[in-house]
């Protein structure tokens, strides 16, 4: 879980991220779909999601990671799988207490959204062995993320865009899915709008809390493939008491492909010393 768990009202994901915020004018049935849907999800323990990117390697977001724990061992596919080693970016730093003082404080929460774009909210995870029944996910390998349509995918917390969710939770419910587009796609970071009909894609959504570390898809030929993890979103108004999961609302998403040099490099560093 996320280390501070009243950032649900800033974070996306599971991270501290039922599942999917979607579109009030849509049956939630049509956003719910079975485990089959997305096998290499990782659910980390509490809530937030990983993904399997490697027979041995998960990807989340650095702060689904729980403070001074660790992770002892990961959900893919229904089955639990032992973590061997976790590796944090050296570029992640974790919230200052000031910072969330002030928040709380003022309801003001922009110093926060600026610390929170600055860092490298990424981690990855080794299992101790493969895993040979489910199928890796390929990272997303080109630049041009920019109006392309996502598929996002996860088990956080849920609601409409009319009211958006209880910050509250529960953040760990049914696996959905939805869609929207990258409205941006620079250095770390992808964003995407949630949109109000009429505007909307069909099933149109935002990450709830719970879902961080969880999957943005993108279609490349046959395949999904991986472009984003969910992290955290910006909630206009006060923080103590406005609702996440809002029309109109921004979420930013770990970029994964900004990371892919240094994933290549932890992999290998590791395969080397064995």
């Amino acid at each position: 879980m996320i280390r501070f768990p009243w950032l649900a009202l800033l974070l996306a994901a599971s991270s501290t991220a039922s599942a999917v915020v979607v579109r009030d004018d849509v049956d939630d049935t049509q956003y719910r779909v079975p485990a089959s849907e997305f096998p290499a999800l990782a659910d980390m323990p509490g809530e937030g999601h990983g993904v399997l990117i490697h027979p041995q390697w998960v990807v989340t977001a650095a702060h689904t990671i729980p403070a001074h724990a660790g992770v002892e061992s990961v959900t893919i596919d229904g089955r639990p799988r032992e973590v061997e080693q976790v590796v944090v970016h050296p570029g992640y730093r974790t919230l200052p207490q000031s910072l969330i003082d002030q928040a709380m404080a003022s309801g003001e929460a922009m110093l926060i959204v600026v610390f929170l774009a600055s860092t490298d909210d990424i981690a990855l995870l080794r299992l101790k062995q493969p895993v040979e029944d489910v199928a890796p996910v390929a990272l997303y390998g080109d630049d041009d993320e920019s109006g392309q349509i996502i598929k996002m995918v996860g088990k956080g917390a849920t609601g409409t865009g009319a009211t958006g969710h209880d910050p509250g939770g529960p953040n760990r419910t049914e696996l959905r899915r939805a869609f929207n587009t990258i409205t941006s796609a620079y250095g770390r970071w992808l964003c995407y709008v949630f949109d109000a009909p009429p505007a909307a894609l069909p099933l149109e959504g935002v990450l709830g809390n719970g879902d961080s570390g969880g999957p943005l898809l993108i279609e490349a030929g046959d395949r999904w493939q991986l472009a984003g993890l969910g992290a955290w979103k910006v909630v206009p108004g006060d923080v103590r008491t406005a609702r996440p999961g809002r029309y109109g609302q921004t979420a930013c998403n770990v970029r994964v492909g900004h990371y892919a040099d240094w994933i290549e490099g932890v992999m290998s560093d590791q395969a080397d010393e064995r």
